[in-house]
């Protein structure tokens, strides 16, 4: 079981994510337990502020040092001194499958969700990692940390049903998934592409490498740098004459 808590100043912004989908199988599986901290309640103020102005001046405030500090405190003493932190930051390195995949085997992982123009940086001596899910700049680091969950979640053996399904995924291997279809066959003239119909798993193999690698070159080549082909997918390309040369 992973145990996760998120240090936030709107815990009833997760509800929702927490009572459906994958997430939540995770939870009733046992193979995800989630708690939810207020920074507020770790204010040692009458009026429970948890912002300031900036030192040096600036527009914005920024979150206190010392509710964000007893809020990850108390965490650690909730599920373990060695937990993971995660501060999520637009400033921090933009996360990738392979990410997912290490969060996926700790133990216990503690996010800390930023507001305003961010956190008072002597913070970051208790951050392990800063991470961001884009370059943009959203309100706060609670909709990034819902993507965490999300992606943590599905990579956890055991939550969905195959974890075949896993590999099939885009990003898994560094390819961007093929294409799929369902019935029926055919609506408003548009067909199913005959090779998923043929029941030759070879040709229907090759068809969906070739969508892939074609998706992958003209959306997000930068993937292909470090894959290494077999020998077979290389036959496959040359066959098919794409230039994964495109930038």
């Amino acid at each position: 079981m992973i145990n996760i808590i998120i240090l936030t100043i709107f815990p009833n912004i997760f509800d929702s994510i927490i009572k459906y989908g994958i997430i939540n199988k995770a939870i009733k599986n046992n193979k995800l337990n989630i708690k939810l901290y207020n920074i507020r309640n770790f204010s040692k103020n009458k009026y429970k502020s948890i912002d300031d102005y900036q030192y040096g001046g600036g527009k914005g405030m920024v979150m206190k040092f010392e509710p964000i500090y007893y809020s990850l405190l108390n965490a650690k003493k909730d599920i373990g001194y060695n937990s993971y932190v995660i501060y999520l930051s637009p400033k921090g390195k933009i996360i990738n499958n392979l990410d997912i995949i290490r969060l996926s085997n700790k133990k216990s992982i503690i996010l800390l969700c930023g507001r305003y123009e961010g956190i008072d940086n002597r913070i970051m001596n208790f951050i392990n990692e800063e991470i961001s899910i884009g370059d943009y700049v959203l309100s706060g680091g609670e909709i990034p940390a819902m993507v965490l969950l999300d992606l943590i979640s599905r990579n956890i053996y055991g939550v969905l049903n195959s974890y075949e399904s896993i590999k099939n995924d885009s990003f898994f291997n560094n390819l961007l998934d093929y294409p799929s279809y369902t019935r029926p066959r055919k609506f408003m003239n548009i067909e199913v592409p005959n090779v998923l119909l043929s029941g030759n798993h070879k040709n229907i193999y090759k068809w969906r490498l070739i969508k892939s690698i074609e998706y992958t070159i003209n959306n997000k080549p930068y993937l292909l740098y470090n894959r290494n082909f077999s020998n077979e997918e290389n036959k496959i390309i040359k066959s098919f004459k794409l230039n994964l040369d495109k930038k």
